[in-house]
């Protein structure tokens, strides 16, 4: 058997409702302690130069093992 860890980072995947990766969550054993959301970049050339622009927030779910 092994051992899970206390704490587990859960990413909301593309095509993924945030209800779905909690879901999934409580599936694994882990409870929802925070919500953080983090800006994925990507570059973009405009009239020759290369500019870092956000394409969209990524969230993020820590969650704490249950305890049974």
């Amino acid at each position: 058997m092994t051992k899970k860890r206390k704490k587990e980072k859960f990413y909301v995947e593309e095509g993924e409702t945030v209800a779905d990766c909690l879901n999934r969550m409580a599936a694994n054993g882990y409870q929802p302690v925070r919500r953080m959301e983090e800006p994925v970049l990507k570059e973009v050339k405009k009239n020759g130069k290369v500019d870092v622009e956000v394409s969209h927030q990524r969230i993020m779910f820590e969650g704490k093992l249950k305890e049974e």
